[in-house]
């Protein structure tokens, strides 16, 4: 197109020919892709299967550049796809409206000049002289109040304003019937030439930067690239961006994502995969493929950043991207349902299809989990290892890692010592976006009635618990596993909305997160260890010794501490933890499920029987109860007496 777009232009465009462009980018697009999967399942997968040579590994190291090659190809050609596409899905509405208009001055055999103006023949009577009224030409009213407006500032008029010549202007009207006919036709031709204008402006920066140099090397650079061609694309597609329902229920989502056609729900995968892949009510599938894309602009944004903040993000993206690219055969296979660096980075990753699994299960981390190498090492084996274990108890199960919320960023052996810094305003807001997801997981659940288990470990457990206490609980949640828990919020196990028969406790009996004081013992501790370090240390001094002073401060603190813990202790309720009501107490009444007791704290880790739990190798039983949880068996589990 020229840089500015004439009615004639806009009227012979051949929309057909651009769909047919588009058609042709999305072919290469799904070749690319096609080509991409079978270089990493039957090349690559089959070589390192087989081959452990050190050439076999620089082939394989080859056909994974290979690979990115043909990603980066389809990324290209499916953001090129969805501008063509969008290029002639909105030039259709102007076009339409200026061949109406055309028409209509063609039906009245006026004359359409080349800029636009419209002029009319003699018509109508003069009263006076009993003549015909003379034709004229009329300049069309974009509805603009810019300069380019030539029906409000008219050629020749030094760029001032004409009076008159706007409607409902002051102007004399024109006797001649064919004048009003005339500016209407000369108006819809005016308004329609500047929509189309305005659409071809939006489009072609976003068409401009889809291009690459021959010999492109593909790599994180380029990945960054391709992010920014996205958001231009995204820019331009502005029509796609308000049919999203962003401020819809997922169910509602779902039904929305149901109703489009193939070709739609391609061109949303291509212009807004940090959106889909988001969007709870998407189905498993669609958010996978997305995130996956997203993936790697993401990987290329954070490249190109050197805070410190986006090196650990770039970590754990990283991570999770290896992990996805090779699977492990022994485990279900990996979903990417949710990723994005926002806060301390966002990832949901499920193992097996939680779309098609009749058992389903979303954990939440707690202290300390951020988007990082810990967590795609730790948190993403805690769901492969309960999906794996799950499956051997009913095959239909996937389990979920939900980290889609900000966890306080301290681990476990700090919140011992330091819990009054912790506050419960994460969790809360944490659960009702963990609400937002479980309903997502329902509505796109293929099963009339799945069975759904909650899990939330440590601070995760609180944020599962805010959750729980919603109106209605926790949607289409069955179960709720809560394990390493400093507490729910609630003060009893019927409080979470699902009945304290479907609510599994699991504490180990060296996890001091599960024991810490309640405020009232916490308050006593720190008075009581105040006052006995200050007599302890007077009376050490009296000796007349330095090192008197010292370690008399010290055991005076620690007597006075524990003095201060049971007075705090006689006046509070004994089963009464940071957060509420122990969950493994008799008077919060779930059912607790059996655990090892795990290795006692040290001055090197004061937690290290905290993360045990989901891991087979170190607590077997654990594991074992939570997979027999969330494979709907509960009955089978091996049950402890509570505290």
């Amino acid at each position: 197109m020229t840089a500015v777009l004439t009615w004639q232009q806009l009227r012979d465009l051949k929309l057909s020919e651009l769909d047919d462009a588009a058609d042709g980018w999305a072919k290469v697009s799904y070749h690319a892709d096609a080509a991409a999967e079978r270089v990493d399942a039957e090349m690559a997968g089959s070589l390192a299967k087989t081959q452990e040579s050190e050439s076999a590994k620089a082939a394989i190291r080859r056909l994974n550049q290979l690979r990115l090659n043909y990603q980066y190809i389809r990324t290209e050609c499916g953001l090129i796809r969805t501008s063509v596409n969008g290029l002639s899905t909105e030039l259709a509405s102007p076009q339409r409206r200026l061949k109406e208009a055309l028409d209509d001055a063609a039906g009245l055999s006026y004359t359409v000049q080349d800029d636009g103006s419209v002029g009319y023949p003699d018509a109508g009577k003069n009263d006076l002289t009993g003549e015909k009224v003379p034709g004229g030409t009329v300049v069309g009213n974009n509805g603009t109040l810019t300069s380019g407006n030539k029906g409000l500032y008219a050629p020749g008029n030094k760029g001032l304003y004409t009076p008159g010549s706007g409607p409902g202007g002051p102007g004399l009207i024109n006797p001649n019937p064919n004048h009003a006919k005339a500016q209407d036709i000369a108006d819809r031709i005016a308004h329609a030439l500047r929509e189309a204008r305005e659409i071809d402006e939006r489009y072609r920066p976003a068409l401009s930067k889809l291009k690459a140099g021959p010999g492109l090397t593909v790599d994180a650079k380029t990945w960054a690239d391709a992010a920014a061609d996205a958001q231009a694309v995204r820019s331009a597609a502005g029509y796609l961006t308000d049919d999203i329902p962003l401020d819809k229920s997922p169910a509602s989502r779902k039904e929305w994502w149901d109703h489009l056609t193939q070709e739609q729900r391609e061109e949303y995968l291509a212009a807004y995969p940090n959106v889909i892949g988001n969007l709870d009510g998407i189905p498993a599938m669609a958010r996978d493929e997305a995130n996956r894309e997203n993936l790697q602009l993401l990987i290329g944004k954070l490249s190109g950043q050197h805070d410190e903040e986006s090196k650990t993000m770039l970590d754990g993206l990283k991570s999770i991207d290896y992990q996805l690219k090779h699977p492990d055969p022994k485990f279900p296979p990996m979903y990417l349902l949710g990723i994005g660096d926002e806060g301390n980075g966002r990832a949901i990753v499920s193992y097996g299809n939680p779309d098609t699994s009749k058992n389903v299960s979303a954990y939440v981390p707690g202290l300390g989990t951020a988007l990082d190498a810990d967590f795609a090492k730790n948190d993403l084996k805690r769901a492969r290892d309960t999906a794996k274990d799950a499956q051997f108890y009913d095959p239909s199960s996937a389990s979920i890692v939900w980290l889609g919320y900000d966890a306080p960023q301290m681990p476990a052996s700090e919140f011992v010592h330091n819990a009054d810094v912790v506050s419960m305003d994460d969790a809360k807001a944490g659960a009702n976006t963990y609400n937002d997801f479980m309903a997502g997981i329902s509505a796109t659940n293929e099963h009339a009635d799945p069975h759904i288990t909650a899990i939330g470990h440590s601070y995760g457990s609180l944020t599962v618990g805010q959750a729980a206490q919603h109106d209605g609980g926790i949607p289409g949640a069955d179960d709720i596993i809560l394990v390493g828990s400093p507490g729910t919020g609630a003060d009893h196990a019927e409080d979470l909305n699902i009945g304290k028969d479907h609510v599994f406790v699991g504490a180990a009996g060296n996890d001091p997160v599960t024991m810490l004081p309640n405020h009232g013992e916490a308050g006593g501790m720190v008075v009581g260890a105040g006052i006995g370090a200050v007599a302890g240390s007077i009376l050490g001094h009296e000796s007349g010794s330095y090192l008197g002073d010292l370690v008399g401060g010290g055991a005076g603190a620690a007597v006075g501490g524990v003095v201060g813990y049971k007075v705090g202790d006689g006046v509070t309720d004994p089963d009464e933890i940071w957060f509420g009501t122990d969950p493994a107490s008799r008077d919060f009444g779930a059912h607790r499920f059996r655990v090892d007791d795990g290795p006692r704290p040290t001055t090197h880790d004061p937690a290290p029987a905290h993360s045990n739990y989901f891991n087979p190798e170190k607590d077997k039983e654990s594991a074992n109860n939570i997979a027999l949880i969330v494979a709907g068996q509960s009955e089978n589990i091996g049950v402890e007496r509570p505290r």
